[in-house]
């Protein structure tokens, strides 16, 4: 697997095409996989791009994650980071020139009216359009870049972003249902927030969806032996989308979320031991909701989740991924946590 990444620049550069047409005609095996992941430069460095003008961290931090279903809609995203008053959003399902999004870069896009800093990584170089959905609905389209990933953003001057790399199995190059080939892997993003009062990391995450409870534990223990040597015993809060499918959705198994989720998903066994926690960052509720595009089967899941180490957390929110017209951003809930210093 990659090693750390913590080379950045200012502007990613798009994969070569003619890479890409190989990487279509190519047999989809791990080791093909793992060739073109060496040789897309995208994979090994970060975008970081510094607020315009850095706010100072304030003694009480507000923290939201949010898989943003491809961030289609971002200045909808603005609008729901505003009306949450969120100093750092974590993000998942982040495009850069894709056409199921506009071909925009989606991440400056939400960032760039604030003037806001943020930090970009790669998870996966997009072989096709999307889903069968989305190359029905896009057919003809063309994505000018191809790239996908997660995103730290905030107005607080962010300083060491780093990309952790969770799994590189290669489980997407063939595609799902005939579309949706991708090279790439599942990955972390963490920053450092400069001026906090002790120092404290925040994490960007997004664990596979496509795989078990011990697969999505062995990517979470890739990530706590990198935070080990990013930041050992530092404050940090992890949020994202865990894809806990294995967690119980019955109305009367709620209290188990908060209580016992290691029974069902064992990557909380690995977090408490490493000193974090989720009894008071997250609620006992679903994070999914339909989109405009995709529904989800009944009961709804909890799949996003907040984890605190070395501060204080409160006023956990379960916020609707809406906007002012009622219409769906995403797929996902927004979840929000309130972080102080008063431990």
């Amino acid at each position: 697997m990659r090693p750390l990444i913590d080379r950045s620049v200012g502007n990613l550069p798009c994969p070569d095409e003619a890479l890409l047409a190989e990487a279509r005609r190519t047999a989809p095996d791990p080791s093909a996989h793992a060739a073109f992941l060496q040789r897309i430069d995208a994979f090994h460095i970060l975008e970081f791009q510094p607020a315009r003008e850095a706010e100072a961290c304030p003694d009480r931090l507000r923290i939201a994650a949010l898989n943003a279903e491809r961030l289609t809609r971002p200045d909808a995203v603005v609008r729901l980071k505003e009306r949450t008053g969120a100093d750092v959003l974590l993000l998942s399902e982040a495009d850069i020139g894709m056409a199921r999004s506009g071909n925009v870069h989606t991440v400056r896009d939400v960032a760039g009216a604030a003037g806001d800093g943020y930090v970009f990584g790669v998870e996966f170089v997009e072989l096709d359009l999307g889903d069968r959905e989305e190359m029905h609905r896009h057919a003809g389209g063309r994505n000018v870049c191809g790239l996908h990933g997660n995103a730290i953003v905030s107005g607080l001057a962010l300083e060491r972003p780093h990309l952790i790399p969770l799994e590189e199995s290669g489980r997407w190059f063939a595609g799902f249902e005939g579309a949706q080939r991708r090279i790439g892997g599942r990955i972390a993003l963490a920053a450092r927030v400069a001026g906090a009062p002790k120092p404290l990391w925040v994490v960007s995450l997004h664990l596979e969806s496509k795989t078990d409870a011990a697969d999505r534990q062995a990517q979470i223990r890739n990530l706590l032996q990198a935070l080990d040597r990013l930041a050992p015993g530092e404050a940090c809060i992890i949020g994202g989308d865990f894809n806990t499918k294995a967690l119980p959705k019955g109305e009367g198994d709620q209290p188990l979320l908060i209580e016992e989720p290691d029974r069902f998903e064992p990557l909380f066994a690995d977090l408490r031991e490493a000193g974090f926690s989720w009894a008071g960052a997250n609620l006992a509720a679903p994070t999914q909701r339909d989109s405009l595009s995709k529904a989800h089967p009944r009961p709804f899941g909890t799949l996003d989740w907040l984890f605190v180490r070395g501060a204080a957390a409160k006023n956990p929110q379960v916020v609707p991924s809406l906007d002012e017209e009622g219409r769906p951003i995403s797929d996902h809930e927004m979840v929000v946590v309130d972080v102080s210093f008063d431990t």
